[in-house]
């Protein structure tokens, strides 16, 4: 019988769900398309490392994965460890390989980069025959000589090149200009990087100025298992090698792409969250009215013998019908999400397949039961109201009497939470430490949100009175009753704002903290950077040829040199830290002022070091302590500390600093590092729009650096921030295109609700457009007053999290007041367009058959 007046209630209301099936299906769409399309990349990219890791590799040991270059040049296998490892029992072949990363593919035609500008490198390597290979050339030929070059076909199609097409390689020995002799597809998938191959002769000049590999790969005949190869093989090559197994190649492989996976992977599943959040206040709503409306209904049902259970069940039975209808739909939406998500990869590089979709039994599963669960923990206060409902009821007319008791609870639960809320948020802004006011500003920001949604109800009475007021006097009647319908039910009134207002809130939330984060890194280059310009090249940083065209630019002062390399220091007190140094010309103290804490910056580029605050209080040091640098290979020094920097700059925390000259002492200039940026003055009486112009056309060989002035770098720094902003955004899309349908769904509950009052109300008069205009405007009401309260909390939240990291750097707080307004003005544009959809419904109302509505 229950399940039974559930089918038959819910089939009954079926319209009034839609919208809260609709909030469902996104969820659980992105939960799973986000499993499904995570599943399929890990299994390909799996595959693919399996298909093509050698048995056993051999390559250069390194203490620091970072580290894979001493002075420019690529750590390297002698060829006779091939010849070692040959004859060993269980070889199959051994193949010797050259593979570096350090390179830059151009286009001489456009004099623009070949391969990805985003995170995925360009590596270029010898095109070797092994017994697996993840490439084979499908056009054309294998590189044969000097001049040739093999690339991969998706980077060829993307640049527009072809068969014996020019290509410019800049390598860390100089330019050369070659032709394409073939292009190379790949067998699987691209991870996203360009590949471009030489012969091995040409690769070991051009890439590694010597001849050598960067790795040996061993392959088996089936006889050995590749620990025992391994073994045997490190056995015969002796010491300063490192060896991998296929399989810790492959869990090595997959680290390196698990982190952009799980980059993609839990930003998505943020999309579910927040629109799972948003989605349960309009599953709330939606069975909070349908209750209210069907109270003589569920009177009845108690009056002829219905439990309380019985009817508090049968609520739950339609939310559970709601959430497996909603899952399935999301389930399967997922998959087409998933799909979209593999074209996304295919056009960035990533090609995916998605006929090898991996759904597994996880993907059900999670959709299921994110769906059955946020739904029924969604319906459980509405469905435990409905228990309440006594068998008198069914005597009354529709709707129940105020619960003023609970609603006194309520308000005082609300207030407790906002206050500790708030309390947690001012300890925040005053904690010393960024860590303890990290904890701080986390749970304030839990608290003040659900503090707000408690409370909401409580303050859409009075907000709604402040904001309503000006409607009577501007729309007349129509205002007059939209305000007062707002007012009438503060709970549905509250409980469709708060969507609204999650949403908001921490779009106005975001926007305060990277606007306060390019305000304060705008000052901080005002305040500190004194170079005119500055030149940055891609992880590989400058060339010596790079450095020595910048030193050509007519109008320069000078140019300072900027080199970062690894170190472990010994501290006076034994201890030891592995660090990257920086090393600076001596120019450097020209070019940037360094807040001092204590000590000088001039001892820098007198044989001094610098360390910053944190570093110093963790070690316990204080200017005129010595530091023992070393360097590797036997380079060693001692430096004093001259100078601690001050924290809450970006340009210094987290940086030891040291002079060029200082370091030279100790390591060779052929050993040292690539310089990882360059600073340049304009000369006394220079025209700087001239000389920046100079310094551009001396590295126009060099698309792969960046060469700006002083407003072009803050650029770049902002345009880094709107990004994340940016993504920060569509995150929260969804949530207010989920809070949009919670604001459209109430009305048109109401609109049914109502019935009974709009046929009067067009019966004593009320034209068609008044009792549009009229709902139109609540929903402005609701909406704006949602706007409100999420912009209070988004404020607050971005404020605090300003003074929490005031002294990490983001020292200016930045108020994004036109993004404020535009916001304001987007909701109360939101609530009427969510409104038009019910507004026509009653419009278009029988007046007698809305009088004669029971």
């Amino acid at each position: 019988m229950l399940l039974k007046t559930s089918l038959r209630s819910f089939l009954a209301h079926k319209g009034r769900m839609a919208l809260s099936l609709i909030a469902v299906v996104l969820s659980v769409a992105f939960v799973s398309g986000t499993l499904v399309f995570s599943n399929t990349a890990t299994t390909t990219f799996d595959k693919l490392f399996a298909s093509t890791a050698s048995d056993v590799s051999v390559r250069p040991h390194s203490d620091d994965t970072a580290d894979q270059q001493v002075g420019g040049k690529v750590r390297t296998v002698p060829v006779q460890t091939v010849q070692k490892v040959s004859g060993l029992p269980g070889v199959g072949s051994v193949v010797g390989e050259v593979m570096v990363s350090s390179t830059v593919l151009v286009d001489p035609a456009t004099n623009k980069t070949v391969g990805p500008t985003s995170g995925a490198p360009t590596l270029t390597g010898s095109w070797v025959q092994t017994p697996r290979k993840s490439l084979e050339i499908t056009s054309g030929h294998a590189p044969q000589g000097p001049g040739q070059v093999l690339l991969d076909s998706d980077t060829a199609r993307k640049a527009g090149l072809g068969l014996d097409s020019p290509l410019r390689l800049i390598t860390t020995t100089g330019s050369y200009d070659l032709k394409i002799s073939g292009i190379a597809t790949f067998r699987t998938t691209n991870p996203g990087a360009a590949l471009a191959f030489l012969d091995t002769p040409t690769a070991q000049r051009l890439l590694l100025d010597s001849t050598a590999y960067t790795s040996v790969e061993v392959f088996g005949d089936g006889s050995r298992s590749n620990d025992d190869l391994r073994t045997e093989a490190a056995t015969a090559v002796g010491t300063g090698f490192d060896l991998k197994t296929a399989a810790e190649q492959k869990a090595e492989n997959a680290k390196s792409v698990g982190s952009f996976l799980d980059f993609m992977k839990y930003a998505m599943l943020g999309f579910a969250g927040v629109s799972l959040l948003v989605g349960g206040f309009l599953i709330i709503n939606t069975f909070s009215m349908l209750v209210a409306q069907r109270t003589r209904e569920i009177g009845l049902l108690r009056a002829i013998g219905g439990s309380r259970g019985q009817v508090n069940g049968s609520v739950l039975v339609e939310a559970l019908i709601l959430a497996v209808l909603g899952s399935t739909l999301g389930l399967f939406g997922g998959i087409g999400l998933a799909m979209l998500l593999i074209r996304l990869m295919s056009a960035v590089g990533m090609n995916l397949t998605s006929a090898a979709l991996e759904i597994g039994a996880s993907v059900p599963i999670a959709s299921y039961t994110v769906g059955i669960v946020i739904t029924l923990v969604a319906a459980f206060i509405p469905a435990r109201r409905a228990g309440k409902i006594s068998p008198m009821s069914a005597l009354r007319d529709h709707g129940t009497p105020t619960e003023a008791r609970a609603n006194r609870i309520r308000a005082a639960v609300g207030l407790v939470l906002t206050a500790g809320g708030a309390a947690l948020l001012v300890a925040a802004a005053r904690a010393g430490e960024a860590a303890t006011g990290g904890a701080f500003l986390g749970l304030g920001v839990v608290l003040t949100l659900i503090g707000f949604v408690v409370i909401g109800p409580l303050l859409a009475t009075g907000l709604i009175r402040v904001l309503g007021a000006v409607l009577p006097a501007l729309f007349g009647p129509s205002g007059r009753l939209a305000q007062r319908n707002a007012m009438r039910n503060p709970r549905r009134t509250g409980a469709t704002a708060a969507a609204l207002m999650i949403g908001l809130a921490l779009v106005i939330g975001a926007s305060v903290f990277t606007s306060s984060m390019v305000s304060s890194t705008n000052a901080q280059i005002d305040k500190s950077v004194g170079a005119d310009y500055v030149v940055q090249g891609n992880q590989n940083g400058l060339t010596p040829a790079m450095v020595s065209a910048a030193k050509s630019a007519k109008g320069l002062a000078h140019l300072t040199e900027e080199k970062e390399l690894a170190a472990t220091l010994t501290l006076p007190d034994g201890s030891t830290s592995k660090s990257r140094l920086t090393a600076v010309s001596p120019t450097f103290v020209d070019d940037f002022r360094l807040p001092a804490k204590a000590g000088s910056a001039t001892t820098i580029t007198g044989g001094g070091i610098s360390v910053d605050e944190d570093f110093a209080t963790r070690h316990h040091l204080a200017v005129g302590d010595r530091l023992t640098a070393d360097y590797g290979q036997g380079h060693t020094q001692s430096l004093v500390l001259g100078l601690i920097t001050a924290k809450g700059n970006s340009f210094s925390d987290g940086n030891l600093f040291v002079g060029l000259d200082t370091v030279t002492k100790a390591v060779p200039a052929a050993e040292l590092p690539q310089d990882a940026a360059l600073f340049g003055k304009a000369g006394a009486g220079a025209d700087k729009a001239g000389t920046l112009d100079a310094l551009q056309e001396a590295l126009k060989a060099y698309p792969q650096l960046t060469v700006q002035d002083q407003a072009g770098y803050k650029k770049i720094v902002q345009d880094q921030v709107n990004t994340l902003l940016y993504m920060v955004y569509g995150l929260l899309l969804l949530a207010i295109v989920v809070a949009v349908l919670g604001v459209v769904n109430t009305l048109a509950l109401s609109v049914v609700e109502r019935t009974r009052e709009i046929g009067l109300l067009r019966a004593i008069g009320l034209s068609r457009r008044q009792l549009r205009r009229m709902i139109r405007l609540e929903s402005v009401v609701i909406a704006v007053f949602g706007a409100l309260l999420g912009t209070g909390l988004g404020l607050a939240w971005g404020i605090t999290a300003q003074r929490v990291l005031a002294d990490r750097g983001l020292s200016t707080l930045a108020i994004p007041t036109e993004k404020i307004v535009v916001v304001l003005l987007a909701s109360a544009v939101i609530g009427l367009l969510a409104a038009l959809l019910p507004a026509f419904r009653a419009g278009r109302m029988n007046v007698l058959a809305a009088i004669a509505t029971d």
